[in-house]
């Protein structure tokens, strides 16, 4: 093959099937990528591209796709090439003989691991066919055969089942992140129910002066600890400093909570279990609200004319996207006075609307105003080639004290 003829790996459309490998989105998306970079067949030129950058690239990898994934693709490939009556490529034949030979048909449920790489790809203003990119590998478990990037939940409760698994919502929080870095930057930030620690690398990228992760699963801390580890190296910027923490919603106390004192609180796909929303709203109340000297908590009005501290909340047609910044400038303060008021961003999907409304009750009680931003705050498409992420089923809420 001429050298002239083989595909350009930084094309829109190879970067796409690159990237969506490399995430292992469904097969039957690969197969249609690789129809897109042959004109519509899956040519010489894009088995050898498939063979260079899918397979023999990432061979030796440890972070690669499953073998099992890397089999059912090879399957799908040959059969699509046979049945265009195209040749198929002497080394795709031997690297499927191999994977049918040493690859079972399983995984050991609860115990498998696979290695997914997210690349969110930034458009270049400079050249519509070339993109920068960000790619954040992740080690989860195994959720689908095609390697899905979709949720597994309890039917009964919808709690999730698998823990590590990369749920939409995190994905889009990682997106909005992203996007708008200046409003993470130099922020105190802190997560609840963190997962695979997709969101907390991305608050690494944009340079938030403190990230705080939290989960309240053993397992799935473990597993977020590796995947910062695994990500230190891939980083372009200097690191922000990072903690994980085991922190159970109900056994977390008052005083441990409000010694975190985050700028900005986020959560992705927390809003599922109804038994849990009671403690998810005393913590988030207990992270929004901060005591100041004389006792009170900065949720609460005071007259500026008795020399008092006027502590302003959001104005409901505020921009979502500006940072929160409620200094009054009312001459000589005390430095409590002039700290910005916590905010937090959830991103979640409504899967059972009940549960839902309870949430919204439990946050009414609790005197927590809630925004629907979902419209006004759409975060760019990093993740173009995921086509498996539905963007549509995404709810973005802002919260604070009302």
């Amino acid at each position: 093959m001429e050298e002239d003829s083989k595909l350009d790996p930084d094309t829109q459309e190879c970067l796409h099937f690159i990237s969506a490998f490399l995430a292992m989105e469904p097969t039957h998306s690969l197969i249609s990528f690789a129809r897109e970079c042959g004109k519509g067949l899956i040519t010489n030129q894009v088995q050898d591209f498939i063979w260079q950058y899918c397979i023999n690239k990432t061979m030796n990898e440890d972070n690669r796709p499953s073998d099992l994934y890397m089999k059912n693709f090879l399957k799908k490939v040959i059969v699509e090439v046979e049945s265009s009556c195209i040749e198929v490529m002497d080394e795709l034949y031997e690297q499927f003989s191999y994977y049918m030979t040493s690859v079972k048909d399983g995984f050991e449920r609860g115990n498998s691991r696979v290695y997914k790489r997210i690349s969110f790809l930034f458009p270049n203003v400079s050249s519509c066919s070339r993109v920068e990119k960000i790619v954040i590998p992740l080690q989860c478990s195994v959720n689908m055969l095609e390697g899905d990037t979709g949720y597994c939940v309890d039917k009964v409760v919808c709690r999730p089942l698998h823990l590590c698994s990369v749920w939409p919502s995190s994905l889009f929080l990682s997106e909005f992140i992203l996007s708008h870095p200046d409003i993470f930057s130099n922020k105190s930030c802190f997560e609840v129910g963190s997962g695979v620690g997709l969101v907390g690398i991305s608050l690494a990228y944009v340079k938030a002066s403190k990230i705080i992760l939290t989960d309240g699963d053993l397992s799935t801390l473990a597993n977020m600890k590796h995947n910062l580890e695994l990500n230190q190296l891939k980083m372009q910027t200097k690191m922000s400093q990072i903690k994980c923490k085991h922190l159970p919603w109900e056994s977390a106390s008052e005083e441990e909570l409000q010694g975190f004192k985050p700028d900005i609180v986020l959560g992705a796909d927390v809003i599922y279990d109804p038994l849990c929303l009671p403690d998810l709203l005393r913590v988030l109340t207990n992270l929004l609200s901060r005591k100041i000297s004389n006792g009170c908590t900065k949720d609460k009005l005071y007259d500026a004319d008795d020399d008092a501290l006027l502590l302003k909340t959001i104005p409901n047609d505020c921009n979502p996207l500006e940072s929160v910044d409620h200094d009054n400038k009312f001459g000589s303060q005390p430095d409590a006075a002039k700290e910005r008021q916590p905010v937090a961003y959830f991103a979640t999907v409504i899967r059972n609307m009940e549960t839902f409304d309870c949430f919204m009750k439990l946050a009414n009680e609790a005197h927590l105003s809630v925004l629907d931003i979902t419209e006004s705050c759409k975060p760019l498409n990093l993740l173009p080639y995921m086509r498996s992420y539905d963007r549509t089923s995404i709810r973005f809420l802002r919260m604070n004290f009302s």
